[in-house]
This record gives structure tokens, sequence and C-alpha cells, in this order.
């Protein structure tokens, strides 16, 4: 990182006044976190949703707070030419972050705003019920609702090509259909030809080691022993059980994960927690000198989940991983494990099979789930489909990918929590962090050659630190194609993923 220039007197003190502004606006999204986090985790039923109009005020109060005359002089004045080429490049990424957010958010009312936060927490509420009923019919009302907002951010926002660019940009700045469509066909199509030759090996692994119970309170205990080892620092963060896994950052020294736990899928808490601690440790490695700015968050939702995927897959679900944490899996589950080999966990555990629910998906077949839901969103931007025509579409998209139809919503169109928050755009990210994943992967392994002995050492401190040293220490402070181009000294390139999905399973079916 640069030096940090000496500045004019009166740019200096409008640079301590931005500071103080934007330090604000953090402590607001902190507490604003908090209160997300707790109406997923602890808050009782009957209070959330009168819960969540104290929580619309408050992030109201955040929102004027962003874009209020005092916040756009100070960026008026400070994106000046010659104010500009005098500022550090961390303020110069924070001012830019803020002036992105500002020039949106100014074009939508605040009663708007309000009105919609309002809406979003309802929505959530909906949503939960029609999924433990199976019942979208009645949360298909307050979903088109959702959308409608959204769409009308998106005209607010302003954006070129296609509709569904404004959404893709919230999660991915500078991401468009135009850029994503080339990059999920070649990954579509080398998926679904990886998928075939898969299905038509003789070398299929076991079913039946995970197809029998796991005592609850067994995972809880593996899954509290491994998180530190593998990196998260228990000091500065916590995990809890709900029932859409997710990582909340406080702030950097309180980073809260999540998991869920079901007694015939081991699996799921396993890899879930692995997957959040991805998401923990990226946000508890940023540079400490940013907390209370803008820029002290992962750069985009695609890095953000490269870091989640990557120690889910590339490391949590390699057998160098499991020669080392077998044995203490085994101790916890003695009954299930103790008659199967590390060979046979390993390749049960890398099982390619299609399934209707996207977080319990393997490696292979989670794109294609990723590729339905994008299509989905894209078609309901365009105004091709209706919401009340969603289950229709997912089930026929679910068929043509995946060759399964869900026999409930619940596991169908249903199965995510993304619509109901506004989370449009948010779903290719998923599929862009394996993208980025593999990418880095290969990278790593060029600058660590012996990155799976490392592994199998148990040597979990090394891989962080490479991690926090490229890529957690810079929160916002790159564009995400920048950080990428920075680590890999390329832009993102699917073939990265492809080669690493071809080397993986040929080697696991033996073709």
């Amino acid at each position: 990182m640069s030096t940090v220039p000496v500045l004019e007197k009166n740019v200096q003190e409008k640079v301590d006044a931005f500071n103080r502004l934007d330090e604000k606006l953090c402590h607001y999204n902190d507490v604003l976190g908090l209160l997300s986090w707790d109406s997923k985790t602890k808050a009782p039923k009957k209070g959330r949703s009168l819960f969540g109009k104290a929580r619309g005020t408050l992030s109201t109060e955040a929102f004027k707070l962003a874009i209020s005359e005092e916040m756009g002089e100070l960026l008026t004045f400070l994106t000046e030419e010659k104010v500009w080429e005098q500022l550090d490049e961390a303020t110069k990424a924070c001012v830019a972050e803020r002036k992105k957010n500002y020039d949106k958010s100014i074009k939508i009312p605040a009663e708007e705003y309000q009105e919609y936060v309002i809406l979003v927490n309802d929505a959530n509420e909906a949503w939960e019920e029609a999924r433990e009923k199976n019942d979208f019919a009645s949360y298909a009302p307050v979903l088109e609702k959702v959308l409608a907002f959204k769409k009308k951010f998106g005209e607010y926002y302003g954006y070129e090509g296609h509709p569904y660019n404004a959404m893709l940009n919230e999660f991915e700045p500078g991401l468009t259909v135009e850029k994503l469509d080339p990059l999920f066909k070649e990954l579509r199509e080398k998926s679904v030809e990886l998928l075939n030759k898969i299905k038509a090996s003789q070398s299929q692994p076991r079913e039946d080691i995970f197809a029998q119970e796991y005592d609850v309170e067994a995972q809880k205990k593996f899954n509290q022993y491994i998180l530190p080892l593998i990196g998260f620092d228990m000091e500065g963060g916590r995990l809890d059980e709900t029932v859409h896994p997710f990582a909340s950052s406080v702030n950097t020294g309180d980073v809260r994960i999540t998991t869920r736990y079901l007694k015939d899928n081991v699996r799921s808490a396993i890899f879930g927690t692995i997957h959040e601690a991805g998401h923990g440790m990226y946000e508890q490695g940023v540079n400490p000198a940013f907390e209370g700015r803008v820029i002290r968050r992962g750069t985009s939702f695609g890095i953000h989940e490269s870091q989640s995927r990557f120690l889910e897959n590339m490391v949590g679900r390699s057998k160098e991983f499991w020669t080392y944490f077998y044995k203490d899996l085994q101790e916890h589950f003695p009954e299930q494990l103790q008659n199967v080999s590390l060979e046979d966990f390993y390749a049960a555990t890398n099982r390619v099979d299609p399934s209707f629910i996207r977080v319990e998906a393997d490696e292979l077949t989670y794109n294609l789930h990723i590729m339905i839901r994008y299509e989905i969103e894209k078609g309901l931007f365009a105004g091709e489909y209706e919401v009340k025509d969603l289950p229709k579409v997912w089930n026929e998209k679910i068929e043509e990918y995946l060759g399964i139809t869900p026999p409930t919503d619940t596991l169908g169109v249903l199965q995510d929590v993304h619509w109901s928050f506004g989370g449009f755009g948010y779903f290719p990210s998923y599929s862009l962090g394996n993208l980025y994943a593999a990418q880095i992967l290969y990278t790593f392994i060029k600058e660590m050659p012996d990155f799976y002995d490392k592994i199998e050492q148990g040597d979990f401190m090394a891989i962080r630190g490479w991690l926090r040293e490229n890529i957690h220490q810079y929160g916002k402070l790159y564009s995400p194609n920048e950080l990428i181009v920075n680590v890999t000294g390329e832009e993102l390139d699917a073939k990265y993923l492809v080669r690493y999905l071809e080397e993986k399973y040929s080697a696991i079916y033996q073709f």
C-alpha cells in the first residue's frame, strides 16, 4: 500500500469529517448486523415482525445519513481532481465506495426504503412459514411485492443492457449478463459432460456411509473441535444454529457464523460449518486499520464465496484434510464409521448425486443449481416469468439440468431464503466463488507447492496466512476484478474450475 501523503489543511479537515461520518455509518451497520443475526438465531417468533419495524426505523436513519447533504458535499469536494490526487489509497477506496452507494441511494425516496425494509422482514417470516407448510401460494403475494421493489430500485439505479444487470452489480461490481453468460455457458457444458461420464462409470462410491443417523450433539462437538484448528478465531467469533446457514460480521473482532444440524445428514453440518468459517476468516482477516471504515468488508459476494468454497471444497473435501481429521471423526461416531476406511469415506464425501437441495449438493451439480436460479432471475427481470409460475418453471429446469423433479415446493422453489430478503442477483455469486476459488487454488499451488502436504499435516495456519496476505487483508480496497488479477495475474477464466473438477472426479470415478 502507498505511503500516506501530507494533506493541505482544508483537505485534511474534510477527510476527517468524512471519516467521522463513515465511522458513524459503520456503527449503525454494526448494530443492524447484530439485530439481523439475532432475528435469525435467538429472537422469539412472535416478536420478530414487531421488531422488524424498529429495524426499519434504524435502517432508514442510516440510509438518510448515507445520502445526507453533508455526505453529498464531502463526496463532491473529495472527488475533485486536485483533491483526489492528495488522498491515500485507503481513503480513495472509502470515498469511491460511499460515492457509489450515494449515487444509487439518493435516487430512492427514504419512505420507500423504509417500506421496503419492513417488507423484507415480513417476507422472511412468510418464507419460513411457507417453506414449513409447503405452501408457495401463501408466499407468492409478498414475493411479488419484493420483486416489484427490486425492479423499481433497478430503474432508479440505472443500467445498460439487460435489466438484471442492475441486480448483478449489487453483489459483484462491474458484472453483467453479457460477461457472465459466456463463463456460465462453458461451465454448464463441461459440467453436464462430466456428469454423464460419472453416471456411466463402473466405479461408484458407497452410498450407505451417510445413509444412517449421526447424533446431533456429537456433530456439534466435532464442529466446535475443528473450527479453531482450521483457522477460525473463536475469540473473535462464534458458531450458532439456524434454519439456513450464514455468516454475519458485526466487526472484525466479532464475526458470527451459523450452521444447521440434521441427524440423517452429517455432511450438511460439517461442510456447512467449514463453508461459513471461510466467510468468517475472510472478515476476521481484514486489515484492523480498516475497522470503522466502509472498506472493512470483503470486496464482493463472489470473492467472499471464493473464500468459503475454497475452504469447504479445495481444503475440506480433499483427501489430505480427512487423512488428518478422519480418526477424530471416527472417535465422535464410532458406531457409524469404525468399519469404514479413509478411502471409502473420502470417495463417499465427494460422491456426485443429483439432489434437490442446493446447499447439500456435490461440487459438480452445485453449479447447475446456480444456473437454474440465474436463468429464473434473468427471466423475472426480463418479464418472461411471473412469480405465480415459479414452481412450474423451477421444476422444469431442474428436470432438464439434473434429471430429477422435486416432490414438494419445500424441496424446490421454496428452499432458499434469498428472494425473501430481495437478494436477486446473489445466486451467481456462488458459482463465481467456485470459479475464483479454482483460479486462486492453482496460483496458491504454484507459490506453495506443498499445499496439500500442509493440509495433511494439519498446518492450516500456513494456508490461512497465505489467504490473509493475498486476499483477506485488503477488504474492499480493490475491486473484485483488480483483486483476482493481482492474485492470479489474469482475469477470471472458467478453465481452472473445469480443470479442477475433471482432475478430481476422474480420479474418484476412475475414467
